[in-house]
């Protein structure tokens, strides 16, 4: 005799915030066990791709020499090939090839603050995009440099540890459950009674934690960037810890906040920087070409514009304070 499914909460620490799932089940369910096996996941991700861990796989390719190839974890094999793809696939402009961009900038392990006189000289010198400074052969699992390059997973290794907590529960046998890592969001199935799972959006205003929107989703993923969250304050102007690569600094465009629906987490993280990186002309023009889902907050003056493009298709623009 089978029982009402049951609603389950569960959550942990990682990467400096927290990750959740929740789901629907028939009980008895082993919260613990299930729990423990959602942060090992995260937490795999995390030592394999932290630049803040020294000790990461990522920070030993950082380190290895060029031209050496060098055994890496199926896991970031797994994200590193996929970020070349959408690195070619955005025209450069999601690049993981940017830790030197961060860590300049104050936004890395070191933290140091940049100065005026930094942020005024023009960097000048020529960039080695990843898609060329690296090469990945993901079938026996090596990397190598082919050029000195420092790698940041920033922009993707977070969804896809999203994507390793929904693959997680689906080794437990759980079919409806929404799990995230701060605004990167994995459905899965439907809430009792056949809802769909909401998602908030969240208003791109710093200092300010609040609701502009919702969106409902199943069987997908969600992905924000933006340029609220992380940033610095230099001689009264705002930048933030997205690098643009074509320019060798943070962004300087009219975008806010770009929000992407797509099948993994992993590819709406990476995607949603790429055309926050574009900006608000270019950005919706590929996300049209490719027959996207995605939400584009731009500044207008003291208020917003939001843009959005569904299933490729340009929506009306709509003002919102």
């Amino acid at each position: 005799m089978s029982t009402e499914p049951r609603r389950y909460s569960l959550s942990g620490e990682t990467m400096g915030t927290r990750y959740t799932a929740v789901f629907y089940a028939e009980p008895p369910v082993d919260e613990a066990a299930i729990n423990e096996s959602l942060f090992a996941a995260v937490d795999t991700v995390d030592q394999q791709m932290s630049t803040w861990k020294a000790d990461s796989a990522l920070n030993r390719l950082n380190a290895a020499a060029e031209q050496q190839w060098l055994p890496i974890p199926e896991e970031l094999a797994t994200v590193l090939a996929t970020a070349l793809r959408v690195g070619r696939q955005s025209n450069g402009a999601f690049d993981i090839a940017v830790g030197d961009l961060v860590n300049a900038w104050g936004f890395g392990p070191g933290e140091q603050q940049p100065g005026a006189a930094h942020i005024s000289a023009s960097d000048r010198q020529a960039r080695v995009p990843a898609t060329q400074a690296l090469e990945i052969d993901p079938l026996r699992n090596l990397a190598r440099k082919r050029s000195a390059t420092t790698l940041d997973l920033s922009g993707i290794a977070k969804g896809f540890a999203v994507d390793e907590m929904a693959r997680c529960l689906d080794g437990w046998g759980i079919t409806n459950y929404l799990v995230g890592i701060d605004g990167e969001m994995r459905a899965r199935g439907v809430k009792p009674g056949g809802e769909s799972w909401v998602v908030a959006i969240e208003r791109p205003r710093r200092g300010i934690r609040e609701v502009m929107g919702v969106m409902e989703i199943s069987d997908a993923a969600i992905a924000t960037s933006g340029d609220y969250r992380q940033w610095i304050e230099v001689a009264g102007r705002y930048y933030s810890h997205t690098m643009d690569p074509a320019r060798g600094a943070p962004l300087s465009n009219s975008l806010a906040a770009v929000t992407v629906v797509a099948a993994t987490c992993m590819l709406a993280d990476a995607w949603a920087t790429a055309l926050m990186v574009l900006g608000e002309k270019a950005g919706p023009e590929l996300a049209q070409e490719r027959g996207m889902d995605a939400l584009f907050v731009i500044h207008d003056g003291e208020h917003f514009r939001e843009l959005s493009v569904v299933a490729g298709q340009l929506q009306a623009q709509i003002e919102t304070r």
